[in-house]
């Protein structure tokens, strides 16, 4: 089952400067689409969207003062829920759902999406860290 938010309202945050968002669809447990008015259109992993979480998390690893998430390749959507008229809260399968995501924040992720996940990436191989959450034996 999938959520579709269509507007024709301007549903960036007013202080952002990002194109109204025209366009929010949430494909669990996968991914998230988001469209803007620019024509710019983004399909956001769930892996992603849960790394770089705008959110204090308590399932992170500080390492020297570097917020590292690990361990959630597989990680799922289960619901996203309207926050406002500027973002939404998404619920993941592990239960993080403190994270709201605004539509500037969107906007960031989709346009930036290969330089932030090669600098996630990168960081986990630093600090000798894996995407695959640990197994348990």
């Amino acid at each position: 089952m999938s959520a579709v938010w269509r507007s024709t309202r301007n549903l960036s945050t007013e202080a952002g400067d990002c194109p109204r968002l025209i366009r929010f669809a949430l494909h669990p447990p996968k991914n998230v689409k988001v469209e803007f008015a620019d024509g710019s259109r983004y399909k956001l992993p769930a892996e992603y969207l849960r790394v770089l979480s705008p959110a204090v998390d308590s399932k992170i690893r500080s390492i020297g003062g570097e917020k590292v998430i690990y361990g959630r390749r597989y990680v799922g959507i289960m619901s996203a829920e309207p926050v406002g008229n500027y973002g939404v809260r998404i619920l993941f399968d592990d239960l993080h759902k403190t994270g709201i995501y605004t539509w500037d924040y969107f906007y960031h992720l989709g346009s930036n999406k290969f330089t932030l996940m090669r600098s996630y990436i990168n960081t986990l191989r630093k600090h000798g860290l894996s995407r695959d959450p640990r197994s348990s034996k």
